[in-house]
């Protein structure tokens, strides 16, 4: 996998882009989207996964197939940098703003997004952050999402939103959860086509970047990753989220890291994080 062209381009001596999850003590979360995850172990899940020194590591998995139970989270769910996977938030905030205008996107935006989602283009990036309001276009549309602990990035560095595995869940329930609506008692923010579209992109990722939570499953995932490396530390942030399918279930899983030494660790640690936390989960359900 090609890892050179850097995704997140900002001031100083490294450019950046995409994921997230990182690592401790496994926690569960209540099905409601905004309620806080209880503790449930294990506490060693960095370390058992191989995040080393400086490296930490949380991942989060939701099974679609078992309905009326909650996320897992393996580690401790506190904020890392969002890189790229922020990316998806931008999509989502846009499509927002598209309905409440009673408007499709326009086909200079659908070509935008495109690029943004499939390739990781930070240009495109660039422009659409600007559009949805930069930080408090993004909050704005999280609040109506279900997201309570993602803040956007300062100025234009969309890449230095900070977030946690169990707000990423839930953004991924409002874009995959066919089911939650009725849960909730009320209509997802995100309508048909919206959803659609998203999953459709991230269905398409360039093949350089679909590792990541993949691993953890068969053909057909949807995805989004991110990497940064970090100005005053040289270490990296790596991470991933997305739905794949493993053992004939469908499973949501973010995993969010960060003090990597170096990109390729990130990935591994990242791989081995989602490996572990599905199989985990599906283990406890059998």
């Amino acid at each position: 996998m090609p890892f050179r062209t850097p995704l997140l381009h900002r001031p100083g001596k490294r450019a950046a882009v995409c994921g997230a999850l990182a690592a401790a003590a496994a926690t569960l979360l209540p099905s409601a989207a905004s309620a806080a995850p209880a503790a449930a172990g294990p506490a060693d899940f960095p370390a058992s996964v191989g995040a080393h020194g400086k490296a930490r590591v949380t991942a989060a998995v939701l099974d679609l197939d078992r309905p009326g139970h909650t996320p897992a989270v393996f580690g401790e769910d506190t904020p890392y940098d969002t890189a790229s996977i922020v990316k998806v938030d931008i999509l989502a905030a846009l499509l927002l703003k598209a309905q409440d205008s009673g408007r499709a996107l326009t086909a200079q935006e659908r070509a935008q997004t495109k690029k943004m989602i499939e390739h990781s283009d930070n240009a495109a990036a660039n422009t659409l952050w600007r559009r949805i309001g930069l930080a408090p276009g993004l909050k704005a549309a999280n609040k109506r999402l279900g997201l309570t602990e993602t803040q956007g990035g300062p100025g234009g560095k969309w890449g230095l939103t900070r977030t946690t595995s169990a707000d990423q869940i839930r953004l991924l329930r409002a874009v995959f959860d066919t089911g939650q609506a009725a849960t909730a008692g009320s209509a997802p923010a995100l309508g048909t086509a919206s959803r659609a579209y998203v999953r459709t992109l991230m269905g398409q990722v360039a093949d350089d970047q679909s590792w990541g939570v993949s691993a953890a499953g068969g053909s057909g995932p949807a995805l989004k990753n991110g990497w940064l490396q970090r100005d005053t530390t040289d270490l990296w942030d790596v991470n991933s989220v997305g739905r794949i399918t493993a053992g004939g279930h469908h499973y949501l899983v973010a995993v969010l890291s960060d003090g990597n030494k170096t990109m390729k660790d990130g990935v591994s640690l990242v791989e081995r994080a989602s490996r572990t936390a599905v199989a985990t989960t599906a283990a406890r359900a059998s």
